[in-house]
């Protein structure tokens, strides 16, 4: 490694020595963009990467709100304002318990890459709560939203960033959050959030758009090397927005997911995940997955153990498609999967692969979609959205569908050409990381030390 990255990571694991999940982010990145580094010696003179390491802003707040019982509940607010190089900053909020300061900033942190790779004019930023809207009633959700849109509402605009959804925010928040802002500053700013609801300036297409996007830069990875999904048995962690829609372009490509989960467990359905019932059960019941095998006999429920690998990671399977959270697979889940004759993994979550697990897949030649690029059809939408706003029109699901389906090919022509230019095979990870890294690099180095 190169001396001047090596001691930017060592100086970074200094400076967040809590922050694990921030600093596996940073070391992810860091270690894989050295023959950029080698090319520009300027970079150490203008100390980029130290700059590059640190938010631009953070905010922290609280966020008192009062539930249905009449008893006041305090949660704590973040937004992470990382890089705004190449336009406003651009990136979800996360309601969560698990959300603290290190989670925000390592989804900052990717944030910034995924964004470059888009080609579209947005910065990288990000947000959330560590509030649970689990077991919350509307009422409740609704007031915890006015209360968080309070404080953020200072801090963001069309023009300056521009949250949208994550883990836990879903339509529901953002109208919520929306109405705040919008009693608050009295003019309707409607780029001001996306993932909007379609009847107040939101896009079509933009709940599929992450899920979309990691099949269509799946396709186009396998495509590159021989491969198709067509007759693949596909397993898909989490059965959210993004593993459902995943799920449902999978199939129109001819492959056959036979397993999906939740925090809880995952099922096992030989003959095909039935995904109208997986929408029923989380989208309209916001229910537990493991109600699918009270209803499809057929089907089995494994339940995850405490200290254990998630159960799904141990059905065999030609793709595997971890759309859950971040580090949802480990190096022994990474084994599990080698063992099962796995060719392919496509990551629509954040980060949702360790480091040992992503350097055991490339040393046994699996093909790794990394999520800087496989996942950056839902903030690619975002942006379109935010187009759209900006123009005061709306445009068909086809046309934006299109568009987000260009937007992923051209992610995976410059992880290729980036992989091409500094010969890297098929380590589609270094090329994400040094596509995004170059073209943010260029426009830190235009603007100056700032």
């Amino acid at each position: 490694m190169e001396a001047y990255l090596e001691k930017v990571i060592n100086d970074t694991r200094a400076k967040n020595a809590h922050e694990k999940e921030f600093l596996q982010a940073v070391e992810e990145v860091l270690t894989t963009i050295a023959p950029a580094v080698k090319r520009h010696p300027e970079y150490k003179e203008m100390a980029l990467l130290e700059r590059l390491v640190e938010p631009e802003r953070i905010i922290m707040f609280r966020v008192p709100w009062i539930d249905d019982k009449g008893q006041i509940q305090v949660n704590k607010g973040y937004r992470v304002q990382y890089n705004g190089a190449l336009g406003p900053y651009k990136g979800g909020l996360r309601f969560h318990p698990s959300v603290n300061l290190s989670i925000i900033k390592f989804l900052g942190f990717e944030q910034i890459f995924k964004n470059a790779l888009t080609g579209l004019p947005i910065g990288g930023g990000k947000g959330g709560s560590d509030f649970d809207p689990k077991g919350k009633s509307d009422n409740e959700i609704m007031k915890f939203c006015q209360s968080f849109m309070l404080e953020l509402q200072r801090h963001i605009g069309h023009n300056l960033d521009v949250p949208a959804g994550d883990i836990g925010v879903g339509g529901r928040e953002i109208g919520y959050m929306f109405g705040q802002y919008r009693r608050i500053r009295n003019q309707y700013e409607a780029g001001v959030l996306t993932g909007k609801g379609l009847d107040y300036w939101g896009s079509l297409a933009r709940k599929e758009a992450t899920g979309y996007g990691l099949i269509y830069f799946m396709r186009e990875m396998l495509k590159a090397n021989n491969l198709d999904m067509k007759d693949k048995t596909v397993i898909i962690s989490g059965s959210g927005n993004v593993a459902i829609y995943a799920c449902e372009k999978a199939y129109q490509y001819g492959a056959k997911v036979v397993a999906m989960s939740d925090s809880n467990g995952c099922i096992y359905d030989e003959n095909g995940i039935d995904l109208a019932l997986i929408k029923e059960i989380k989208e309209i019941k916001r229910g537990r997955i493991k109600e699918y095998a009270d209803v499809k006999t057929n089907a089995k429920y494994y339940e995850n153990k405490e200290g254990m690998e998630p159960a799904i990671w141990s059905i065999k399977a030609d793709i595997a498609l971890p759309c859950a959270t971040q580090n949802d697979i480990n190096l022994n889940s990474a084994k599990k999967l080698v063992e099962n004759g796995v060719i392919a993994i496509g990551e629509g979550a954040n980060m949702p692969t360790t480091i040992e697990a992503i350097k055991y897949f490339l040393d046994n030649k699996i093909l790794l979609a990394p999520a800087k690029a496989a996942n950056a059809g839902g903030v690619a939408t975002s942006a379109l959205e935010m187009s759209q706003n900006s123009m005061r029109l709306s445009w068909t699901f086809e046309e934006v569908d299109q568009k987000l389906d260009n937007i992923m090919v051209n992610i995976f022509k410059s992880c290729e050409e980036t992989s091409k230019f500094y010969d890297l095979g098929t380590n589609y990870v270094a090329a994400a990381n040094l596509a995004g890294f170059r073209r943010v690099a260029k426009a830190m180095r235009a603007q100056g030390v700032i």
